[in-house]
């Protein structure tokens, strides 16, 4: 029988923009006295929708609002949504580092909280100290935690500086030491935000598979905030969206990863340019790129064939002096190819183009991918060079058994033909 451990109940969350302590006390004041006549407080009415977009014209701003869901014992709930969208300051919330302005939160056992570099930590203890440290403030006793402590250490790969303040770490050497605590000593929920991303990939496979394991074999609950779907379909079993604060979508790892790549389309995949990328002779319209025979709010599965629209007109029967070139550049910002019309002995004609360049299935591997546009004159003068000028991404179709979550090694994964003789 499933047991819930995380309810979460009408949570919101009002943050006061502008200098902090400015006129804190008028506000407890006037709010002091809208409760003790039983009224509601005055801010929350006019608190506004967490819109980095757009111009407010109140101070009070909604990190959170009205959110609602339950997490059972063991299950791995993923949590995405863009830049801003209030994931942090949730995760805040359900490790009562905050608290929330409005609504309830129910959790059953011992919270284990990864939430930023060197959470926890105290900069001029030794990593041995700051082991003990945490193990304490989880409830653990020194002898637990002398029992994990050559485990954690092992984990973290760190034996070498683990009598050396951690001021002196790097990034990387904080997140490997601060997880490697979180996740041995033993806690009945572990928090992990988006710190995985300091470490290396090794130290990434290495956190992944301790996260399943602590699910899979101990029946630990794990919420995980990550902007890596790969990940995140690989780990979890659910995943919720929040969006300006709001939670949009609470289903399936799979729906709501399709969902949130759905919704993100209109400004990685499809790029419609007013007058910015207008010269003298050429001028770019539109560019676009999704599967192929599908829509470009449909999310690009691995193994699927792409196309690549470029929308443009040429002008004053200049088509000849010019062409167009193009780098693909992956996660990590390193060039993995670039491609051109003309190698294909496809030139641009005077009036409107539509180049389509068609990338085969089977070709790219899972990850994220930007594309640098060069406009070149004369086959040797680049006149404009438009960095990451539009992205996409691809998920994977299906987990690969004994690979790291599904992703093999490098940015492209093609199809090769072996003989055996």
């Amino acid at each position: 029988m499933s047991e819930t451990v995380i309810k979460v109940e009408n949570i919101s969350k009002l943050y006061r923009l502008g200098q902090v302590g400015r006129k804190t006390l008028h506000d407890d004041i006037n709010r002091w006295l809208y409760k003790i006549t039983g009224k509601e407080d005055p801010y929350l009415k006019i608190g506004q929708e967490n819109d980095r977009a757009k111009k407010g014209d109140s101070e009070y701003v909604w990190a959170l609002r009205d959110i609602n869901f339950e997490m059972q014992r063991g299950e791995v709930l993923g949590i995405i949504g863009r830049n801003g969208a209030g994931k942090s300051t949730l995760l805040k919330i359900l490790s009562r580092v905050t608290a929330p302005t409005s609504g309830n939160v129910k959790i059953k056992g011992r919270i284990a909280s990864l939430l930023e570099v060197g959470t926890g930590f105290h900069p001029d203890l030794s990593g041995r100290d700051n082991i003990f440290l945490n193990g304490a403030i989880l409830g653990m006793t020194k002898k637990e935690i002398r029992n994990k402590f050559d485990a954690i250490v092992d984990f973290a790969g760190v034996e070498r500086y683990i009598d050396t303040p951690v001021k002196r770490y790097s990034s990387g050497m904080y997140v490997r030491l601060a997880f490697a605590v979180a996740a041995h000593l033993e806690p009945d929920i572990l928090i992990v935000d988006e710190v995985l991303a300091v470490g290396d990939a090794e130290f990434q496979k290495k956190c992944l598979g301790k996260m399943k394991d602590a699910s899979v074999q101990d029946g630990r609950t794990v919420l995980f905030v990550s902007h890596n779907m790969t990940a995140v379909k690989s780990l979890c079993s659910r995943a919720i969206m929040l969006d300006n604060g709001f939670l949009r979508i609470n289903a399936n790892v799979d729906g709501a990863v399709s969902s949130y790549l759905k919704a993100g389309s209109e400004i990685a995949n499809h790029k419609i340019f007013a007058k910015e990328l207008s010269l003298v002779d050429i001028e770019i319209h539109e560019l676009k790129i999704y599967p192929a025979g599908k829509q470009i709010t449909d999310a690009i599965i691995e193994g699927e064939e792409i196309e690549f629209l470029t929308r443009l007109t040429v002008h004053n029967n200049a088509s000849e002096k010019y062409h167009i070139t193009y780098q693909m550049y992956n996660e990590t910002g390193d060039v993995i190819f670039s491609f051109s019309h003309v190698r294909d002995g496809i030139n641009l004609k005077n009036g409107t183009n539509e180049l389509t360049c068609r990338f085969p299935g089977k070709f790219f591997n899972t990850g994220s991918f930007y594309i640098t546009m060069l406009i070149v004159r004369n086959d040797t003068e680049v006149i404009l060079r438009e960095k990451d000028i539009i992205s996409f991404t691809i998920i994977d179709a299906a987990k690969e058994p004994g690979s790291w979550f599904g992703k093999s090694v490098g940015s492209l994964k093609p199809s090769f033909t072996w003989v055996n003789d």
